[in-house]
């Protein structure tokens, strides 16, 4: 790997010749920006503001804008002549406990590599040194032009440094947490840690890009000339006001059923949508008109008084065959007296026929 800086570690009296390696990268696909009409690539051009004039590098200083708008020029000169100890040294000040060190303040991180044979047995003293005393070397340095802080730790067998940002590069969170007093349950709590023991530890190394992988598969597809399909887009759910407990169960059967494991719930449970829950009603075959509000009431103030209730149902029942068979007698007395009658209008005519003859 390329070396960005070279220079020593200052560790007490004892120097260490090191070079400064990135320990990091960045996979982000970058974009040029053209012209949509014909495609060509547009480029910025420095033009100097009073005589609108396109300048090149050499002509090119660094000032500093004053508040009221004054450019005060300043030369890589003037820069040289401040006292900066630290423009070739790695100086550590202090070891501290790693947990002292706020992740807020990490930035850039670094590999330290021994330059040359000569710094191996010093590089090797410090390695180990942080390593039996499990604490990091808070030290300055000197890069790009300013000087910065840095935290050195050993990864594997090698010194890293984490440039730091200086505490008062850090914000205040103010006005950043919820507002109010928000109460979280005991139960929401345990739903919580289940669905963090259930979601477990992960392989750093198997997490990866979806997002760069797919801008990839774009730029090969549009490459060859491919139709590009438009990728389904899910629904976060961002902003919606959820059921807290029933987010979490289903969260933890979905994390459950995603690693196989035991107990995840019967098929098509923990997909992560939720459910309303209804109590189950009993129905009989027969369709029967729905009860009202008093007679729901009464039953769930009193479930003996429904139980109570049951064999009057059944007295109805006796009741009702009762009146079907009243029912059926006159019915057979209505019948008689039709009959009856009949005949009797039938004597009334004879009657009539011998009387005019």
């Amino acid at each position: 790997m390329r070396s960005i800086w070279n220079g020593a570690i200052s560790f007490g009296l004892v120097s260490i010749p090191i070079k400064l390696v990135n320990a990091t990268e960045n996979h982000s696909i970058h974009f040029r920006q053209i012209h949509l009409a014909d495609g060509g690539r547009i480029r910025y051009r420095k033009v100097c503001e009073l005589d609108e004039e396109e300048v090149q590098g050499g002509e090119i200083g660094k000032a500093y804008e004053d508040a009221d708008g004054t450019m005060i020029p300043i030369t890589d000169e003037d820069l040289a002549q401040l006292p900066l100890p630290t423009a070739k040294t790695i100086e550590i000040v202090a070891f501290v406990p790693a947990d002292q060190i706020d992740p807020l303040q990490m930035d850039a991180a670094y590999y330290l590599s021994a330059n040359g044979v000569p710094a191996a047995k010093p590089y090797t003293l410090l390695r180990e040194a942080l390593k039996r005393s499990n604490k990091v070397a808070v030290a300055k340095y000197a890069l790009r032009g300013r000087e910065r802080l840095g935290m050195l730790r050993v990864v594997d067998d090698v010194i890293a440094m984490h440039g730091l940002l200086w505490p008062d590069e850090i914000r205040a969170p103010e006005g950043v947490a919820p507002e109010g007093d928000v109460t979280v349950r005991d139960a929401e709590l345990d739903l919580a840690d289940a669905l963090m023991d259930t979601l477990g530890e992960v392989d750093m190394d198997s997490l990866h890009d979806d997002y760069r992988e797919a801008v990839e598969e774009l730029i090969a597809a549009k490459a060859s000339g491919e139709t590009v399909r438009p990728a389904e887009s899910g629904d976060a759910g961002g902003g919606k006001v959820i059921d807290l407990i029933a987010a979490l169960e289903n969260s933890v059967q979905a994390a459950k059923k995603s690693r196989g494991e035991e107990g995840a719930g019967a098929e098509g449970e923990g997909d992560g949508e939720m459910a309303d829950v209804h109590p189950i009603k009993k129905t009989s075959g027969k369709s029967s008109p729905q009860p009202t509000k008093k007679s729901t009431a009464a039953a769930k103030k009193s479930p003996a008084a429904a139980k109570k209730s049951t064999p009057k149902s059944t007295g109805a029942k006796k009741s009702t065959s009762t009146t079907k068979k009243s029912t059926a007698k006159k019915t057979a007395t209505k019948k008689q007296t039709s009959s009856s009658g009949g005949s009797g209008t039938k004597k009334t005519a004879s009657s009539r026929k011998r009387t005019s003859a």
